[in-house]
């Protein structure tokens, strides 16, 4: 089984190495010209957006006919293909891989919306490679996603909402307000459509910092052993800051600190700090130390 995904799911390049995945690019479209996201470090993109206010950039999803070709690439295998893209509320780029699909000749395709992004994604296009490489069946290996995707969490603070509303993605998200208040608003995505919606408000992003923690520890049975991605923008230290909280907290079995990919850089700016979490349950097993 061969696994494809895209940028959003915020691997670096080695890690989609190391995990085998295929993963279809996205685009940053700036006034001189739509660049591969992948071609840009995410403090190069922070300074360039910090030079280019007000104007901000765009973003472009990969076209079908890209897709049917990876597609036709990835099939010449012999192989099926699981293709988990993030959310349909968030991005067009899941309906380019279904005409993509439906284009291809001589492809099985299966495609996975994840409802989410990001960590969300990650912990998802992770999942189903390491079942792949375990053999598991296409059938067992999407009952897990859909396990992840139900109990995973991917919760974030920015430090101004500007750069979500230019992209269009606020979704339920109110900028006005929160902008004139000096408000950090706490967002995540909402398991039913997969689109944003806030969570909480806070006055300081020490505050937002402290509300996320309570609001994970809300979600799970006490003592849950967690898996926790922490991810930022150009904010290190709040990074830092809310991995002891979590750790303090919570019953972190395994946790990470990541740079949030640059795509998704484009829409929160680099004032961003938040989570993806999930029970390490659903992920214990397919780690290689405890495959049978």
């Amino acid at each position: 089984m061969k696994i494809l995904t895209d940028k959003a799911a915020n691997f670096t390049t080695d890690e989609e190495k190391a995990f085998g995945l295929s993963v279809a690019p996205l685009y940053i479209q700036f006034p001189e010209g739509e660049m591969d996201a992948s071609q840009i470090s995410p403090d190069t993109l922070y300074e360039r957006l910090k030079a280019m206010k007000p104007k901000i950039p765009t973003t472009a999803q990969p076209s079908s006919g890209m897709f049917k070709e990876m597609y036709e690439k990835l099939a010449a295998t012999g192989e099926k293909i699981l293709s988990i893209h993030l959310s349909e509320g968030l991005s067009g780029t899941i309906q380019s891989a279904r005409l993509g699909a439906e284009q291809a000749e001589g492809v099985d395709v299966t495609i996975f919306d994840s409802m989410t992004l990001s960590g969300g994604q990650r912990f998802q296009a992770m999942a189903a490679s390491l079942a792949a490489k375990a053999g598991w069946a296409m059938e067992a290996v999407l009952e897990r996603l859909h396990e992840i995707r139900d109990k995973v969490e991917v919760v974030y603070a920015l430090d101004t909402l500007e750069y979500l509303a230019h992209g269009g993605r606020i979704g339920r998200v109110q900028s006005l307000l929160s902008s004139v208040l000096n408000i950090k608003p706490i967002i995540h995505v909402d398991k039913a459509d997969g689109k944003y919606s806030t969570l909480a408000k806070a006055r300081t992003l020490r505050r937002s910092i402290s509300m996320m923690v309570d609001h994970i520890e809300s979600l799970y049975p006490q003592d849950t052993p967690l898996w926790v991605t922490v991810l930022h923008g150009q904010l290190s230290s709040e990074a830092e800051r809310l991995a002891s909280a979590l750790k303090e907290r919570l019953n972190v079995e395994r946790s990470e600190i990541v740079r949030v990919t640059p795509i998704l850089g484009v829409h929160t700016g680099p004032g961003i700090v938040g989570v993806a979490t999930l029970p390490m349950s659903l992920m214990a097993d397919l780690l290689p130390a405890n495959r049978p």
